[in-house]
């Protein structure tokens, strides 16, 4: 018997909200408005005593799953891993498919961030880059070319 009923969100701490929250909008995400969440709460779920995040939740064109994107008030947040490789273990990227890739990876890198790698075609299906997005975020990006 399984217990999960659907995906329902994928969630990245950040520290400056505002800069994240723009550059996925600019990938076509539509942002929610920013809430803050503090109290009972989220002290009981996080395991923090006085803490307080503001929180945007980001929805693809289509719906499905979300991202969260969330920036801590209380405690400040701990320093991450923003030159992470892609092997390195826990959570390394988001994906999303796009409908043109190349005018994807120019948007970044007019807005300050650049290839991983290089641009990839896998087996004539799919060609997909990864960018190292705000925060160090990868942000994987894939076109279906067999249309």
């Amino acid at each position: 018997m399984g217990f999960v009923q659907h995906f329902d969100h994928v969630g990245i701490t950040v520290a400056d909200l505002d800069a994240a929250t723009a550059f996925f909008v600019g990938l076509g995400l539509a942002a929610d408005p920013k809430m803050t969440v503090e109290g009972e709460f989220l002290d009981t779920v996080i395991g923090m005593s006085g803490a307080a995040t503001e929180i945007v939740m980001l929805r693809a064109p289509g719906g499905g799953t979300t991202l969260e994107l969330s920036s801590f008030a209380r405690p400040e947040h701990l320093p991450g891993s923003p030159g992470a490789p892609a092997n390195e273990l826990g959570l390394r990227n988001v994906a999303f498919q796009v409908e043109n890739l190349r005018a994807a990876v120019e948007y970044a890198a007019a807005a300050g961030y650049g290839l991983v790698g290089g641009v990839g075609e896998y087996e004539g299906m799919w060609r997909m880059a990864y960018i190292r997005g705000p925060e160090g975020i990868i942000v994987s990006l894939a076109e279906r070319i067999d249309k």
